[in-house]
């Protein structure tokens, strides 16, 4: 017998969590499951909603070929929100695992696969991934911001580097995330497209939502381009943390500081409020920097928080302990 979504949703927040906040996490690709895998040291009452944009790799010939939206970042938070044993562990590789050789099958991750079969055979996209997070064993739940399939199309200043200060238009993930340009602004395509209501439920009824970290203009900002996630998070009696990246990202925040992300988003999003700014110390280069970051966070009604969260190393991304101690603290 196959769950109801209703039923896998309760599953994924409740259980004896009684004492840990309801969260809402938004984002895609390596930004939201480094978000997810620390959040999930925290709370198991915990919603993924991620962005259905991406147009390359595998997910960009399986929405091609089969009309279907992207699996590649769901599959991504799905994993991030397997447990740390030996089944997680085996789920969370196997789901990740991407096939190798020149065939039909090279470059596609099973994970991928796996969720468009269920997809398929239960036409339902939630009740399908909420069956495969109880076969994962997933510490929470995993929805797509919408069930329509988007894409992004982006205002670029300088996308022919032999033309610097030329505006054009680039469409699609796959290619903004490698303009040499500088985004200026972003919109989805549909324009205006339906929430999935049961994201939209999991933010109303939430204490946190969390935007970040990610890639923000293909990753984060979408959130806010869709009316019915937008509006739930302007009204929302949850508070609302955004999690800065460590470094600015090629191509589309190359030059970006702290504070210019913040004041994007707020571009994006002008009725939308702050409670709280995450942001590594390593990423505030100068006290006009520091300064800049608390003035533009305040804006939104927010205080900033520093705490050490990158991995060791240089490398940057977010250390799951060192992020999930830090989401303890806000979060409490």
């Amino acid at each position: 017998m196959i769950e109801s979504s209703a039923d896998a949703a309760d599953a994924a927040t409740s259980g004896g969590s009684t004492g840990k906040p309801r969260v809402v996490a938004f984002g895609g690709g390596h930004g939201l499951h480094a978000c997810l895998s620390a959040l999930r040291r925290v709370t198991d009452r915990l919603t993924a909603v991620v962005t259905v944009a991406d147009d390359g790799g595998s997910s960009g010939r399986i929405r091609r070929e089969l009309e279907v939206l992207p699996p590649g970042d769901l599959r991504m938070a799905l994993a991030a929100l397997c447990g740390d044993d030996e089944w997680g562990r085996t789920w969370a590789g196997a789901l990740q695992h991407r096939f190798s050789g020149t065939g039909e099958l090279a470059g596609h991750a099973l994970g991928n696969l796996l969720i468009v079969a269920l997809w398929e055979q239960l036409q339902d996209p939630v009740g399908a991934l909420d069956l495969v997070g109880r076969l994962l064993g997933a510490r929470g739940r995993v929805l797509p911001m919408s069930a329509v399939p988007l894409h992004i199309e982006a205002v670029v200043r300088g996308a022919n580097p032999a033309q610097p200060d030329e505006l054009s238009m680039v469409r699609g993930q796959h290619a903004l995330a490698k303009t040499p340009g500088e985004v200026l602004s972003v919109r989805l395509l549909p324009d205006a497209p339906p929430a999935v209501p049961e994201a939209v439920a999991a933010i109303r009824e939430a204490d946190w939502a969390i935007l970040g970290p990610g890639s923000w203009f293909t990753s984060v900002l979408p959130h806010l381009l869709v009316p019915g996630l937008a509006e739930a998070l302007i009204s929302t009696s949850a508070r609302r943390l955004l999690v800065l990246n460590l470094v600015p990202q090629k191509g589309e925040t190359d030059g970006y500081t702290a504070a210019d992300h913040v004041e994007v988003l707020a571009a994006h999003a002008p009725a939308l409020q702050l409670d709280a700014v995450l942001v590594d110390p390593s990423s505030i280069r100068s006290r006009d920097e520091a300064e800049h970051l608390a003035k533009a966070a305040s804006a939104l009604g927010a205080r900033v928080h520093m705490a050490e969260v990158a991995a060791d190393g240089g490398v940057p991304y977010h250390d799951p302990e060192r992020l999930a101690a830090a989401l303890r603290v806000i979060l409490a």
